[in-house]
């Protein structure tokens, strides 16, 4: 059985498009930035996907010691800044892909250093996989939240280290990422979170022992969650029940806010898939800008 978070992914891809295209863009992408998408993400919409070029930055990937484990990152900042906000940029299901960096080299033109590090680099390489099912099982859900907290921490102290300034360091996520966004707001250094369709609700598990609602009311960041409000995988009585949870809980729970997009499918910021909404995605992303801005990470 598939995690709903995943389902949602999987059912917001639209099969019978080119296969051809879309291995020939893969191909290009691994060339040109040494990530790729998954191959149970194809196919993508090449006509669609946003391309951020990387002109006046200094972007790609890096290592990042985590318990003496080297984990790999995407990152991307102005060249030559230092001092800089920082945003941790949260994977969707299917890894540090090219939409994932490009988001990197968006907020890094925005001024940020923007890291994405690989949360499942030690169970695995998500690009290696073609069946949905296969990732889930055999490498999402083998992926501890405890584990994924700890990479975070380390995350931000390399930040401090290249350039980062760590009185300023917000979190988003996408999907898979916007579950996590809410859970390190509970947890990690960050001044202001933004969650981008992450599911709310769920059973817990060895892994995954709670949820975003079962820690809303100890938040220690405010969170903006941009939700879709046709994601069939999130149903807006589980936004309702999360609502209520933050307003019984700590000022930065009491802080945090929903935009909810009426006529949003989930996924509706990820441009190279069908999902995509432009409207949307773009009004989230100047909200999450004006968010960090607002919260002191900008």
């Amino acid at each position: 059985m598939l995690d709903d978070d995943l389902k949602k992914d999987f059912d917001a891809l639209v099969p019978g498009r080119s296969t051809e295209a879309g291995a020939n863009r893969r191909t290009a992408l691994r060339v040109g930035l040494g990530v790729g998408y998954a191959a149970a993400a194809m196919p993508i919409m090449a006509q669609t996907a946003i391309q951020t070029p990387a002109d006046g930055l200094t972007a790609g990937r890096v290592t990042i010691d985590s318990g003496g484990f080297q984990m790999p990152a995407y990152r991307a900042a102005p060249a030559g800044k230092t001092g800089l906000p920082v945003v941790l940029v949260i994977q969707e299901i299917f890894g540090v892909h090219d939409y994932i960096a490009d988001t990197c080299r968006r907020f890094a033109k925005a001024g940020f250093l923007a890291i994405a590090p690989e949360m499942y680099a030690r169970q695995g390489d998500p690009s290696q996989y073609t069946e949905i099912a296969k990732l889930q099982s055999e490498l999402v859900s083998k992926v501890p939240d405890a584990q994924v907290m700890a990479d975070l921490d380390a995350t931000v102290k390399w930040a401090g280290a290249h350039g980062g300034n760590l009185k300023k360091v917000g979190i988003t996520g996408f999907c898979w990422g916007g579950r996590i966004t809410w859970l390190y707001a509970a947890h990690g250094p960050v001044k202001a979170g933004v969650a981008w369709y992450g599911r709310l609700v769920g059973q817990a598990g060895p892994n995954t022992p709670v949820h975003p609602v079962d820690v809303a009311a100890r938040l220690k960041a405010p969170v903006l969650g941009l939700y879709g409000g046709q994601d069939s995988g999130i149903p807006l009585d589980t936004v309702a029940k999360m609502q209520t949870a933050l307003k019984e809980g700590s000022a930065a729970a009491k802080a945090s806010e929903f935009v909810v997009y009426r006529e949003a499918p989930h996924a509706f910021h990820a441009d190279y898939r069908p999902s995509f909404r432009k409207e949307a995605a773009e009004d989230g992303w100047k909200r999450a800008l004006e968010w960090f801005k607002i919260h002191g990470v900008a």
